[in-house]
């Protein structure tokens, strides 16, 4: 056991962040002092009680320039006059003041990087704002000595890039146990068909959700629950509307992970359908395809590297070479066609080696490597 004390710093939201809630847990057993120091959001859940301290801040600004501005000088300004042991930064939009912190108090980072950053659709078409986050990138990182991310192929571009030793620590979810029994009718849904489910924080272009939706007009056998939020989902709930599909696609708000559980439980397969639009989709490993697996469903992924390889290893659903309407629905088809009792045990064999418990370690070697006052 030790008393050192971290300060997590993440723009993410805190309620839904299963990363951070896992990651502070699990350093919290291990006896370090955690403050999670994240920020309000327009229509965020309530953090739940956690063992840790959370923290959340009011932003005069919510996004953009000003907001990253006001957020990493504030941010600053807080470690600077705060003790600490250790800082986390969550992603490139934390580093600059965490960077600046620890220097000036000779005290060690940690950077966690949650995804690609500079390699995200949102910077496509912003060749200034890409350009900034770049130079931030190519002064800060090859200086990082302590960096975590969450595959093997961003861990690699990244090392190829700036040259870190990184590790990987990917982001599965803690063992579900139990998962109590629900009917479809307790989240708005009907009851005489089969459920598709595409889950996720942020459903977004390019993630497949508009193929996902329009691969209903062939079939009557099953329906599309969309469950989470993002930039895609007002334009969806459009295109079903204007499509007439109000009876075969659902939309289901964000919720904490123990109805999402539930919920994704009663489902008979999953989507996970990211195209390789962008650098951060193409190099992605998302988190709803491990949610599946705890689950019990099978999968539908598509033909990107990672998630192509847990499919191959483990054999829990197929991949999806062609995200047409057409293509979408063959491969659907070609998983309800299969028995669930014939995925039953590669699903529990993946849910059994694919969880926190195991991974954990490899988080907490990243801490246990770090002297005191390094």
């Amino acid at each position: 056991m030790n008393n050192l004390r971290i300060i997590v710093a993440a723009t993410s939201d805190l309620a839904t962040d299963q990363r951070l809630s896992r990651h502070c847990t699990a350093l919290h057993e291990c006896g370090y002092e955690i403050i999670l120091r994240g920020r309000v959001l327009k229509g965020s859940l309530p953090v739940e009680h956690r063992p840790y301290q959370t923290r959340r801040v009011k932003h005069l600004f919510r996004r953009g320039p000003f907001f990253y501005a006001e957020y990493n000088t504030r941010l600053f300004f807080y470690l600077l006059f705060t003790r600490f042991d250790i800082v986390n930064s969550n992603d490139l939009d934390t580093l600059p003041a965490c960077y600046l912190a620890t220097w000036l108090k000779r005290k060690p980072l940690v950077y966690d990087s949650h995804e690609y950053f500079t390699g995200v659709p949102e910077l496509s078409g912003r060749p200034v704002a890409k350009k900034i986050w770049e130079t931030i990138e190519k002064l800060m990182l090859p200086k990082v000595e302590h960096f975590i991310t969450v595959n093997r192929s961003i861990a690699s571009a990244y090392s190829a890039r700036y040259g870190n030793n990184i590790d990987v620590v990917r982001n599965l979810p803690v063992p579900a146990g139990i998962i109590p029994p629900a009917k479809p009718n307790k989240f708005g849904l009907p009851d005489t068909k089969k459920i598709i489910i595409m889950q996720g924080a942020g459903i977004n272009i390019d993630r497949g959700a508009e193929e996902a939706v329009r691969c209903m007009h062939l079939t009557s056998d099953y329906i599309l629950v969309i469950a989470g939020k993002g930039d895609a989902v007002p334009g969806l709930r459009k295109m079903v509307k204007e499509e007439g599909l109000d009876e075969k696609v659902f939309f289901v708000p964000p919720m904490h992970r123990e109805n999402l559980l539930q919920l994704t439980s009663l489902c008979s397969c999953g989507l996970s359908l990211d195209k390789a639009s962008n650098l951060n989709y193409l190099y992605s490993l998302p988190n709803k395809l491990f949610d599946y697996i705890m689950a019990g469903i099978p999968v539908v992924v598509s033909d990107l590297p990672e998630p192509r390889r847990i499919i191959e290893q483990y054999e829990v659903g197929v991949v999806a070479g062609c995200l047409s309407p057409k293509g979408l629905s063959e491969k659907i088809n070609e998983v309800l066609a299969k028995p669930p009792v014939k995925w039953k045990a590669n699903l529990e064999k993946a849910a059994k080696e694919l969880n926190w418990e195991c991974e954990k370690h490899k988080l907490l070697a990243v801490y246990q490597r770090i002297e005191p006052g390094s």
